[in-house]
């Protein structure tokens, strides 16, 4: 059996429409509404050009992507197609990298979750809402795909309609229509200048818009699940890149006009804040309720992608056969119960650095999302090669500007991934860096076992 036939146990349910709101899901959480404080306060007024340039790099990857996975619709996705076109160790590598990841970055969801809830119940400790609501959330992942794809599309459904209703509302108050000495584009230069840190600080806040685009790699995943992926895949995709672009885009900078840079933070969402210096009554806490929603979409949507993750590893015999088991429902029931590891990991951090659990999830969960992010670029130029000199079947999409387009997102993402080291989110790489040593190793005992489990295999056969 191929590396791509056997991942075929799920249920093919999911629809355009679905792929696109599941991947703004994912991508539309605790990034925009509540890392954009961190991103405003590394850059000022010039984390604009990060957003678009961070825009820019997931265009490029989107590009690639779409070719890969239009070619190859599996729950395996970038991480089956890096196993067949570089090497089997890629391939364990990269989906591994990608489980830890969302893994992790559920715990910054719920680590994003405790802040919201402070907002009206301060005196309750956050770890009382990470066990609450990821109990919630587990509940609705253990259902069939049908039902998790409907609860997250209204999920996303709300959260787009918030940020849509926050533009318009933004547009009102710089228009005229409210009376407010602070909103205006001179908030954007208020300390005269328009990058107050430099280009280095633009260039930080780079990595920081990417956690923001952070699960629209997503759809790749659920193309194993995609009714006609050949259609709905490419359309997704592209649906999804340019709707974020837009919405981070104007968003940032509505929001720069109307509250000074120098007020961004992680304490409280900058939306909140907005709403806060509109003085428009109860808005505040409406808008906490829809970041709320945000954070929750964005877990459900994660825990739904490192559940896949492991039942593609179990399927392709890195990890226990029980991981592959599917529920009478349809879902690796197993699997998501390890892919809950990251809600106890956020939870003893949350306990241990209650004021900085949200900076340090977010550290420690990129570097596997941006490692994939890297690896998807380089899997497509061995793709494109091999698929070209294999003489297969005329690809129905295919990335503009190969090979060149290709490298350039690859040399962006390798450069924002040094650069880190010189950064706050050095953590990033003293997590990273380790992970992949183990990873390495744990592959060379995986191989070295597994061949000698065909030796003696073999060996029976030949005697018998």
């Amino acid at each position: 059996m191929g590396k791509f036939e056997k991942e075929t146990g799920l249920k093919r349910e999911l629809r355009t429409g679905q792929l696109t709101m599941m991947a703004m899901g994912c991508a539309i959480g605790t990034g925009l509404f509540l890392g954009s404080g961190l991103a405003i306060g590394t850059a000022g007024p010039g984390v604009l050009i990060s957003y678009a340039l961070g825009a820019f790099i997931v265009l490029l990857l989107m590009g690639c992507l779409a070719e890969m996975t239009v070619a190859h619709p599996t729950s395996g996705a970038f991480g089956t197609i890096a196993e067949k076109y570089i090497s089997p160790g890629a391939g364990f590598l990269v989906r591994y990298s990608y489980w830890i990841a969302n893994v992790l970055a559920v715990g910054v969801e719920v680590s994003a979750i405790a802040v919201y809830m402070n907002f009206w119940f301060p005196t309750v400790p956050g770890i009382v809402w990470i066990l609450f609501f990821a109990a919630v959330l587990i509940y609705v992942n253990s259902t069939n795909v049908h039902t998790f794809a409907t609860f997250e599309y209204w999920f996303s459904m709300i959260k787009v309609s918030a940020i849509v209703l926050f533009i318009i509302m933004g547009a009102y108050v710089l228009i005229g229509g409210h009376e407010s000495s602070l909103s205006g584009s001179e908030n954007f230069a208020s300390s005269d200048q328009f990058m107050p840190f430099g280009w280095w600080g633009v260039w930080v806040a780079v990595f920081i818009s990417l956690f923001s685009f952070l699960g629209t790699e997503q759809i790749a995943v659920t193309a194993g699940e995609a009714k006609e992926p050949d259609v709905a895949v490419p359309k997704a995709l592209k649906a999804t890149v340019f709707r974020l672009s837009s919405f981070y885009v104007l968003t940032m900078a509505i929001m720069l006009m109307i509250v000074p840079w120098q007020s961004a933070g992680v304490d409280k969402s900058p939306f909140v804040k907005v709403m806060e210096i509109l003085n428009i009554p109860g808005a505040s806490g409406i808008m906490n309720f829809i970041v709320l929603t945000a954070a929750l979409s964005s877990m459900n949507s994660q825990l739904y992608a490192s559940t896949r993750m492991m039942y593609s590893l179990s399927l392709g015999g890195h990890a226990p056969a029980f991981l592959g088991k599917l529920s009478n429902k349809g879902i690796p029931a197993w699997a998501l119960v390890i892919s809950t590891l990251g809600i106890f990991v956020a939870a003893g951090v949350n306990a241990l650095l209650p004021d900085s659990s949200y900076a340090f999830m977010m550290g420690i969960s990129m570097f596997g999302s941006i490692f994939t992010w890297l690896m998807i670029f380089i899997s497509h130029l061995f793709f494109r090669r091999q698929w070209e000199k294999s003489g297969g079947r005329k690809l129905p999409v295919k990335m503009l500007g190969f090979p060149y387009l290709t490298i350039l997102g690859a040399v962006l993402l390798l450069s924002l991934i040094v650069s880190t080291w010189f950064t706050p989110f050095r953590m990033m790489l003293q997590f990273g860096i380790p992970w992949l040593l183990f990873l390495l190793i744990a592959y060379g005992i995986w191989k070295k076992k597994n061949a000698s489990r065909t030796q003696r295999s073999t060996n029976n056969n030949h005697f018998q």
